[in-house]
């Protein structure tokens, strides 16, 4: 396999799979040694870090995965901080924290300590 399209194919991967990947997944979807497949990887982190990227890849015990670099957690962080929280209502928050400590509860015991 050409090594361009075994690169795209990597960070199509992983991309699309946004959590760590395992080694031998990649080694069996592009049908190769592990020695050729981190070769690849390791001439795709050349890549990146050559570039300037705001992605890098990132080993994780027997995995790698697609991350932003560090040095832009500044400018992500305020994106993600404004997600929306769920809105419950007491009554709602009520009910989880009952249905928590007793998860074998039915409706009708859960309306009784309500009451209560």
């Amino acid at each position: 396999m050409e090594i361009e399209k075994a690169k795209a194919i990597i960070e199509s991967i992983l991309f699309a799979c946004g959590r760590e990947v395992q080694i031998k997944e990649l080694m069996s979807a592009l049908e190769m040694s592990s020695e050729d497949l981190f070769a690849i990887i390791d001439s795709m982190k050349l890549d990146y870090a050559k570039e300037n990227r705001g992605i890098e890849i990132i080993k994780v015990q027997d995995a790698i995965q697609l991350a932003t670099k560090k040095e832009y957690y500044e400018y992500i962080y305020p994106i993600f901080d404004k997600r929306s929280a769920p809105n419950l209502s007491n009554a709602a928050l009520e009910t989880l924290s009952i249905i928590a400590y007793n998860p074998r509860i039915t409706r009708a015991e859960i309306e009784t300590i309500r009451r209560s």
